[in-house]
Order: C-alpha cells, then structure tokens, then sequence
C-alpha cells in the first residue's frame, strides 16, 4: 500500500495496460506503468505514428475499433472519447448510410449503439497514454525491463502470490512492491514463463490462424474525396482475404492476408507496387489504392506467427493458479487480427479487471475468480469463434483448390472450442448460406444488416445472429431466392490471374 491505496503494477504501455492503468486510476489505485521501449510522448497524431514500438510491431498495421469499444469509452471515459474526435478520429455511424440496396432506411431504436471509431491504432493509444499521465498516483517508466516477477509461495492457503516486480532500469536492477500485478506484455507474453520458474503452469490453447497479414497505410490527397463505404470493407478470395481500415486525420490501411505457405503470393505483396497492384484488380479496394486519392505513408508491413490463444489463470476446479496476478489483452487472449477484436477486447478485459477489483478489494481469491469467469463469459467465446472460422477457412479454402498445398487441419475442433456444432460438421452448407443467403440480406433487410454489424462489432455473443430466429428466418427466405437473383458481383480474379497481375507489375 502507498499512502493507503493499493498499489498496482502494470507491465506493458499498449491499449491493455492503459487501459488497465486507467481503469485502476480512476477507481484511485496507485499505478506504475512499466514499458520496455522508451517511448517519450508524442506530441500529435503524425508523431505518434512514428513511434518507435518494437515491442509492438503491429501498431502500424491496421486496426478497428469496433463500436464494443466506442460504446465503453462513450459510457465510462467520455474525456477519452472527446480527445479522440479532437485528434482527428471520426465515428462511423453504420446506419446513416446502409448499402443502397436497403429500401427501408428509416433508423430504428439502439441505432445510437451501431457506431465505431476511424482511428489509428498509435492515435488511440497516444490519446489514451495522455489521459492514464494526466491521472494523479500515475507514473510511467519506459525503457525499462521485467526480469522476473516475485512470488511468494508460501502463503496460508498454498496458493502462489506475486508481491513485487524485478526491473533493470538504466542497467541496474531494482524491485517494484506490488498489491497487484498486470500483465499487458502482448502476444509473446513472459507470464506463462515467469510463472513456470516458480513451478506455476498455466493452461494454454493456441492454434496457427493460417494466415500472415500485410498492411500499407495511404492518406487521402489534397482535394481528394474519400470513397464511398456502406459498412465493413472486406471480402475472401480463398486465396487472399482483404480488408480497408479507415484512420484518422484522412489515413486508411489496405490489408491482405494469404495462406502461411503461399510463400509465392506473400513475397510479391510485400512489394509497394505488387501491393498496389493487387488493391487495384480488387473491386472493393480498387479505389482505395488509386494515385489519384491517396497517397502511400509507409511501405508495407508484414506480420507472420500470427495465432489464436487463450490461457486459463483458474484450474479446472476453478480456483485461482496464482494470486496477485492478472493479465489482459493479448497476454490473456490472442484472436487472429484480421477480424479487428483486439484493441476493443483489450479494453473490454481492462473494465472487467477493475470491476472485480472494486468487487472484492481484499479477499484475492474471489477477485482473481470473479475476473476469470467475466473473461470467460464476454471474452472468450471471441476466442472460441475466431478458432471456428479460420477452421472454416481452411477448410473452404482446401475445397475450392486455392490453398495452394498447405497442410489444411481440418479436424473437429475439440468440444469446448466449438461454437456451432452444425458449422463444424457442415460447412459447405454453411458457406452457401453465407454466400447467397446472409451476405445478400444485410444489403437488402433492415433487421440481418443491424444483426450483422451488431455482432461484427461484438455488441452480441458470436452465435446470437445465426441463432435468432427472426434472422435465420430471414436469411433463409434471401438463400431460397437466390436462383433468382443476378449473379453476385466478382470479388476479384481467381489466384492464377492474380499472380500475372502481381508478375506484370513488378516487370
């Protein structure tokens, strides 16, 4: 305790531990934030683009926050949410402009709730660094190193605790005594190692999500209108999965992800003008990569290694591993980052560690349980999903021959990791009716196109839109039509004719 508050250690300055560290601030904990990189903070938006964060290579690939998130900043910190308007970021409002096919425009009650965030991920985090520093009882130290964590073993009831963080700062080693630690050390987290040391295993579950992922951001030119858009931009060839991310202050990212073994298609895309190339002989993105609207402010970056991941901090009798210690974010759970969950899970499990904290301000063994089981119930069937649909992917893409030779591992998924047992066992049915039935009524139905963005925004539980009646009905009646509709317009040219794109480009 300092000064009789608590005093909490946060490990890790990303979206996780900030909003940890605000999250605990305000409900007046004492807080140290310690990061690896020295980072000093930037003074703008542009700036904090530049930031040097090698222990966070993925702040400059695209990133979304989804309305989950705006909703919790709107609810909770609306100084946060005010800052980043004024930075540069925009809300986007889904249902003031639905795809022109909707006839049925009129808005409907909890429209207010469908709105995410154009921002970058580097101006979210630079505004949310400002607002934790602002915060009395805070302090930061960057550029500094955790070696281990302290971990006291002998407690009354044998349960394992952490009292204290060992740092190297400025080359000499030093002890941080903590009431409670948080680890917000991302996706290659030390925890699961500092606690084996001291004998503690936790439970880990991950699996390959099959893909690498490539980013190229753009601003808009001067005089430049940005495109049209009518809701998430993105769509999967088998082959190449795309997506365009808007950003704040008139930047927006271009991303592909292929097949881990595509190493052909993967290596022409890591060239700017293969890149280019390839946005350009896609409907959807083609004129988002035109020269004449935007501009090209960073090569383009690959990430590799990319998993879905979920580590129990409870046993299977659900009692606590170790005490004293929580972790968020990708330290806690990882999902594939090309569905965008992260930062707005991050701050989900921020909120829900502060909450059982003020639930149960001394009784450790309760808090530690009532924080797992909240992560359990709102975070973990994202998990759960994510495992399921790029299952379902590879699957798809084996189907279709555009896997291009890569190991397809297409087992059942083992019982607790499943979220639809009919998606599991038929997923060709399934892909049809995402195709001709779901995917043609969230253009054309007022109530699938608010089911649809609710659950992409993580507003319901992954399974309630394809377990709503009324929406299933819906989609059904769409699907059974679909011999007499026009024919789904192209996504983009089959892998083989993509290839002499890319080899024409780079010639």
């Amino acid at each position: 305790m300092q000064n009789g508050r608590s005093h909490a250690v946060v490990i890790g300055a990303g979206v996780g531990g900030l909003g940890a560290a605000l999250a605990l601030a305000r409900a007046g904990h004492e807080v140290t934030i310690v990061e690896r990189d020295a980072t000093p903070t930037p003074t703008d938006a542009d700036a904090a683009f530049d930031w040097d964060r090698r222990g966070a290579p993925q702040v400059r690939h695209s990133h979304a926050l989804l309305a989950r998130l705006r909703n919790l900043l709107r609810d909770h910190y609306p100084d946060v949410l005010a800052h980043l308007l004024e930075a540069g970021a925009t809300e986007l409002r889904f249902c003031d402009n639905p795809p022109v096919e909707m006839e049925d425009r009129a808005p409907r009650e909890g429209d207010e709730d469908l709105v995410a965030i154009a921002c970058r991920r580097t101006t979210f985090e630079w505004v949310l660094r400002r607002a934790v520093l602002a915060e009395d009882h805070v302090r930061l130290l960057d550029g500094v190193s955790v070696d281990e964590l302290a971990i006291d073993t002998a407690t009354a009831d044998g349960t394992p605790r952490v009292t204290a963080v060992h740092i190297t700062r400025d080359g000499a080693g030093e002890i941080i005594p903590a009431d409670l630690v948080v680890a917000a050390t991302g996706r290659r987290s030390g925890v699961p190692r500092w606690l084996s040391a001291a004998g503690i295993e936790l439970e880990t579950k991950e699996e390959d999500t099959g893909i690498v992922y490539l980013s190229r951001f753009y601003r808009l030119r001067e005089g430049a209108e940005q495109p049209p858009t009518t809701g998430p931009i993105g769509g999967d060839l088998g082959y190449l999965k795309y997506a365009v991310f808007l950003g704040d202050n008139r930047t927006y990212s271009v991303t592909f992800a292929v097949r881990t073994h595509d190493d052909q298609m993967r290596s022409k895309l890591l060239d700017p003008a293969t890149f280019d190339a390839a946005a350009r002989a896609l409907p959807a993105t083609e004129a988002w990569a035109d020269p004449a609207i935007g501009e090209a402010i960073t090569p383009v970056n690959v990430m590799a290694g990319l998993l879905n991941r979920r580590i129990r901090f409870l046993d299977d009798d659900d009692r606590p591993r170790v005490l004293g210690l929580h972790a968020v974010g990708d330290a806690h759970t990882c999902t594939n980052p090309l569905y965008g969950r992260g930062c707005s899970l991050a701050m989900v499990q921020a909120d829900l560690l502060a909450e059982a904290v003020a639930a149960e301000p001394d009784d450790l063994v309760a808090r530690a349980t009532h924080y797992e089981l909240a992560c359990r119930r709102e975070v973990e069937p994202w998990y759960k999903a994510s495992v399921a649909q790029d299952r379902q992917a590879r699957r798809q893409a084996a189907d279709d021959g555009t896997a291009d030779g890569e190991p397809v591992g297409a087992e059942p998924a083992p019982a607790d990791e499943r979220i639809d047992a009919d998606v599991e066992s038929q997923p060709d049915f399934v892909a049809d009716l995402m195709r001709d039935g779901l995917l043609p009524a969230v253009r054309t139905d007022p109530v699938v196109f608010r089911a649809f963005i609710r659950a992409f925004n993580l507003l319901v539980a992954p399974d309630a839109l394809m377990s709503d009646s009324d929406v299933i009905g819906r989609v059904l009646t769409v699907y059974q039509d679909r011999e007499s509709r026009p024919p789904e317009v192209v996504l983009g040219p089959p892998r083989d004719q993509m290839l002499d794109v890319l080899e024409l480009a780079a010639s």
